[in-house]
């Protein structure tokens, strides 16, 4: 069977503090469910982690709205390590984060009453989308775009992750990843230039071309209702030479460390990766069962990691089983299913009685 992508599952962000930085993603972006939390040792990510396991404590939360969730990720035996240098737009690897919202002034505005400013006013990006930046306190830069995917409303001004800001080198060469492999078939934009919706951003003044990418067919699979319509956009810098973001750190250092897509029939996935040139780097049925299915705590899954041309790490991951119900011994096995269709909406919804209100 052909491999089938289901969406974007979750960006992973190496942070000093789990629950600090949570708190405020919980209050600012309302990503307050727990899918996961889990403090154990990546022992497979050794091309990584500079060749040793390390202990981490990592937490995947979500936003109930829509959209996909964050692995918020702390090593627990090391001092994880800021960049070297100012990070700026165009530099090579995942730049920012985007969350979608329904109305842009409505989510300018809930920063602003907040407390925080955006670094720049909300407009239009070139394929006419309107949007804004914020630098959380941590100097991570999140975007948020106007979106009509939505999964539920529950009041809040944003959702989930829908997508990603991504420095490559050359656009062309990374099309064969995010066109060809993971589906962003559909061109929203493809402009080279000055650009006024990045002023205020870090880089943002100078030269780039920028490819706003999404996917002209629906995702299928289990929780496709729920990761909904996702972007995808490439930024290549013109007029200087970009600094890779990940340069002499190791993953789950501070930053965005991955792109995650859940997805079905890993063997297909593979023999396709292979064939374009992007074998995988990581993958967990190396030490375990014949599945590959590996425990993160009270979730199972198979997980497998390739490198886009200029080195960002994107993962796979084929979900086996998610709890949902704890306290009930209740959990969800996803191996047994129909995989090209979604979970009923009453199922995705008793997730809301993971909602996180206190740490």
């Amino acid at each position: 069977m052909d491999k089938l992508i289901c969406g974007i599952q979750q960006i992973g962000i190496g942070v000093s503090d789990v629950y600090k930085t949570w708190e405020w993603y919980k209050n600012f972006i309302g990503t307050d469910i727990r899918i996961f939390e889990d403090k154990t040792v990546a022992e497979l990510m050794l091309p990584y982690t500079g060749g040793q396991p390390r202990e981490r404590h990592a937490v995947l939360t979500v936003n109930l709205q829509g959209g996909g969730g964050l692995e918020i990720w702390q090593y627990r035996n090391r001092t994880p390590l800021a960049p070297s240098f100012d990070v700026q737009i165009g530099d090579l690897g995942i730049f920012s984060i985007k969350f979608k919202c329904r109305d842009i002034n409505v989510a300018y505005n809930s920063f602003v009453s907040k407390g925080v400013e955006p670094l720049n006013k909300p407009q239009p990006n070139p394929a006419g989308i309107n949007h804004f930046f914020v630098k959380d306190p941590f100097n991570n830069i999140i975007e948020i775009f106007e979106s009509k995917s939505w999964f539920k409303d529950e009041g809040k001004p944003t959702g989930g992750v829908a997508g990603a800001v991504i420095g490559v080198s050359n656009i062309e060469n990374s099309l064969k990843v995010y066109k060809t492999l993971l589906g962003y078939d559909k061109i929203l934009s493809d402009q080279t230039g000055k650009f006024n919706d990045l002023i205020g951003i870090p880089g943002g003044t100078g030269t780039f071309r920028r490819m706003v990418l999404t996917h002209s067919q629906p995702r299928k699979g289990a929780f496709s209702a729920l990761f909904g319509e996702t972007q995808i956009e490439l930024i290549q810098s013109i007029d200087r030479t970009p600094n890779k973001i990940f340069k002499d750190r190791l993953w789950g250092d501070l930053g965005f460390i991955h792109l995650c897509f859940d997805i079905k029939h890993m063997s297909s996935l593979e023999k396709e990766c292979k064939e374009l040139g992007f074998p995988f780097t990581v993958n967990s049925n190396v030490k375990h069962n014949e599945k590959g299915s590996f425990d993160m705590g009270e979730a199972a899954g198979h997980f497998t990691y390739i490198e886009d041309p200029d080195g960002t790490l994107i993962e796979f991951v084929e979900t086996h089983r998610i709890p949902l119900l704890k306290a009930f011994g209740i959990n969800l096995n996803l191996s047994k299913r129909d995989p090209e269709k979604s979970l009923p909406r009453l199922v995705i919804n008793m997730m809301g009685l993971k909602k996180v209100r206190r740490f």
